[in-house]
């Protein structure tokens, strides 16, 4: 039964690629304007998990709810239309327009425009006239959420925002999401390899290891105990080894 009080929530969710099973029995909920992080080793089904919200890949079983609705078996540009953003690890610009035609195609009506983004992200209205394929790694990431942003969805999915950047465009990026965290009913999910970052970006976290959730509760307390987040996460690498 759905969730009224949840933006985003999954029921009893498996999936993967064709008859492949990545994550199982995958239960989660998450609330209207709530900010959550997901950790734990390379390969144990973060992304995929995403995926499986955005659907790109095979639902096996389950449900998957936006705001109640039942959005299971809807492509994925009309989970987008939903109310779904992402931003993808591959980042997914287009090379051959501009960094201003990137976000012009994405936008749909809301408080998010193009104006909007770039007081957010004052780097990208300085290339707006650059070509996609001109832009640096952090200034495709700007985008890329940029663009997910001017969709004005109620949930944005982000798929390891922070990986391959410099620090100083982390620490950019930071800020940003903190921005948008503290936005009022805007719900953000972040896998995030950059654990650090995770546990200071999201008060909730998620931990998985083989395809399933084997943490879920708040930060602070293993943000205060690092033997114990680094047992959780020890989880996969012993499974990895073995």
């Amino acid at each position: 039964m759905a969730d009224s009080a949840l933006a985003l929530e999954l029921d009893a969710v498996s999936g993967g690629y064709g008859e492949t099973v990545i994550i199982e029995n995958v239960q989660l909920g998450v609330k209207a304007g709530e900010t959550l992080a997901i950790i734990g080793r390379n390969g144990v089904g973060k992304t995929t998990l995403l995926s499986t919200v955005m659907g790109h890949t095979t639902l096996h079983r389950g449900v998957i709810r936006l705001h109640g609705r039942d959005i299971s078996r809807l492509p994925p540009h009309r989970r987008v239309a939903a109310g779904l953003g992402y931003v993808p690890q591959e980042r997914e610009i287009f090379p051959s327009l501009t960094l201003r035609e990137n976000l012009e195609v994405a936008a749909r009506p809301g408080s998010w425009t193009v104006a909007s983004v770039f007081e957010l992200f004052p780097k990208l209205q300085e290339r707006q006239r650059n070509w996609g394929g001109q832009l640096s790694g952090g200034e495709q990431q700007m985008l890329a959420i940029a663009r997910a942003l001017v969709g004005n969805p109620a949930a944005i999915l982000m798929d390891e925002p922070s990986e391959g950047l410099a620090p100083v465009n982390v620490e950019e990026l930071t800020r940003a999401i903190r921005h948008l965290a503290d936005a009022q009913g805007l719900t953000l999910v972040v896998v995030e390899q950059n654990t650090r970052l995770a546990l200071d970006l999201a008060p909730r976290i998620v931990v998985m290891d083989r395809g399933r959730i084997t943490y879920d509760g708040m930060s602070e307390p293993l943000k205060q105990d690092r033997t114990r987040l680094d047992r959780l996460i020890g989880v996969a690498r012993r499974s990895i080894v073995a």
